[in-house]
């Protein structure tokens, strides 16, 4: 079955489809998208976009799935500054990091604004329950952000914490930037042993973090949220955060509250997210240094991807209507007076700036999942950014032959595995958590 036009798609509107929105609504929030592009393209004095090719593999402009017509590439470089010097030990790393940094908040993910609002989080329910054969305890919390500055919008963010009861010690976490699911349903009703109760088998304990409670999927969210609520309302100026960014926000604010909880050890907290979920997950690993350990599923284009693979999905998709809202508004100029191959960044740069932390690369099998979001593009930007972590005498990928389905790469501190399914990190979950037992002794 060809998976392409299935991801594309389906992910592309997942919010939309899980019947959170009205058919009204979701035109006013397709027409409010557009209107917000079409003000950024004017911004940017652009009066033309090149159109990305299509997730159908039976349209004339599919995208491509053939490795032989992969064009060839040149990337930039990872460990030679701005100066032209090269980096050679962990000091000048750390200056050629904050340059990178400064790249991707200028040109791909956008600056986090100085005069963001404090979070104040609150237990808004706590009860003990039993899952699986685990005892726990339940905590919905709700972190309510400072809107004195401007009362018309309200922020809040919303999360669960659940932690095995009885244990004698401090836990680790692991924080899922997670799907705003209806009441009742179950995204894998047929996995025997989920992952959740996985983690408690470790005596770890979990936590859910719904990134579009405090920043909408969409563009037509963009004077909401807490990006509308620092911008008062006003339309975004061209550096600024795009939602990625915001969502990685919302992580830290959530590891605030792991640090101050007297049951959890915050040193021991990882991150995952799958596909959109997954590129905030990185971003939120790349500028986040508290969090240990990430687990990156799927996440493809504009996340752990490289861009210049001329294979699946490509920045023109990014840059369009109904996913430029991830980036900084700079990011669009790409897609139309600029190229890819004008960016000074690509994915090894993202994935080099969790080093010396562990990473866990996650993607599925591509006769299942899909050639859209380009497994091998995952593995091959894993393979560059390994040698920032040579830097700091450690071991990035273990192996830089493209692995086959099931093999897992683990000896070095980026993992890399591709599971027999399709759009999930679920078969990987075992391998994940014998990845991070490894860095939580």
């Amino acid at each position: 079955m060809k998976r392409l036009f299935v991801i594309a798609f389906f992910f592309g509107f997942i919010s939309q489809s899980m019947g959170q929105f009205s058919q009204q609504e979701r035109d006013s929030i397709y027409r409010l998208s557009v209107q917000d592009h079409q003000l950024m393209l004017q911004k940017l004095q652009i009066e033309f976009l090149r159109p990305g090719p299509s997730g159908n593999p039976n349209d004339p402009n599919a995208a491509n799935a053939n490795e032989s017509k992969v064009a060839d590439y040149c990337l930039p470089e990872l460990l030679v500054s701005k100066d032209g010097s090269k980096v050679t030990s962990v000091s000048a790393w750390e200056k050629r990091k904050q340059e990178i940094k400064e790249y991707f908040n200028a040109e791909i993910y956008g600056q986090i604004p100085e005069n963001i609002p404090a979070v104040n989080w609150k237990v808004i329910s706590q009860k003990d329950s039993v899952i699986g054969k685990y005892q726990v305890q339940v905590n919905k919390l709700l972190g309510e952000v400072d809107n004195s500055a401007y009362p018309k919008i309200e922020v809040e963010i919303q999360m669960t914490l659940t932690l095995p009861k009885n244990t004698e010690k401090k836990v680790p976490v692991v924080l899922k930037f997670d799907w705003n699911f209806p009441a009742g349903f179950n995204p894998n009703p047929d996995q025997k042993n989920p992952w959740q109760q996985q983690l408690l088998a470790q005596n770890w304990g979990y936590a859910s973090l719904i990134p579009t409670s405090y920043q909408a999927d969409n563009g037509g969210g963009l004077r909401e949220g807490i990006i509308g609520l620092v911008n008062k309302g006003e339309p975004r100026k061209l550096e600024d955060w795009g939602t990625l960014r915001a969502w990685a926000w919302g992580a830290s604010r959530a590891m605030d509250y792991f640090e101050k909880h007297p049951e959890i050890n915050a040193k021991h907290v990882a991150i995952e997210g799958l596909s959109r979920y997954g590129k905030a997950a990185m971003v939120a690993m790349a500028y986040e240094d508290r969090f240990a350990v990430g687990f990156i599923g799927s996440a493809g284009a504009g996340g752990t991807k490289i861009l210049r693979r001329n294979f699946g999905e490509q920045l023109e998709n990014l840059v369009s209507s109904s996913q430029y809202h991830w980036f900084t508004p700079n990011f669009i100029k790409y897609g139309g007076p600029l190229k890819t191959k004008d960016l000074a960044v690509d994915a090894h740069h993202l994935i080099a700036l969790a080093a010396p932390r562990p990473i866990f690369i996650s993607s599925g099998d591509p006769k299942v999942e899909g050639n859209w979001i380009d497994a091998r593009g995952m593995f091959l930007a894993s393979v560059h950014a390994s040698p920032a972590y040579e830097i700091y005498g450690e071991k990035g990928l273990s192996k830089t032959e493209f692995p086959e389905v099931g093999e897992f790469l683990s000896e070095g501190k980026i993992a890399f595995r591709i599971h027999k399914g399709g759009h999930t990190v679920v078969p990987n979950w075992p391998y994940f958590i014998k990845f991070a037992k490894f860095y939580f002794k």
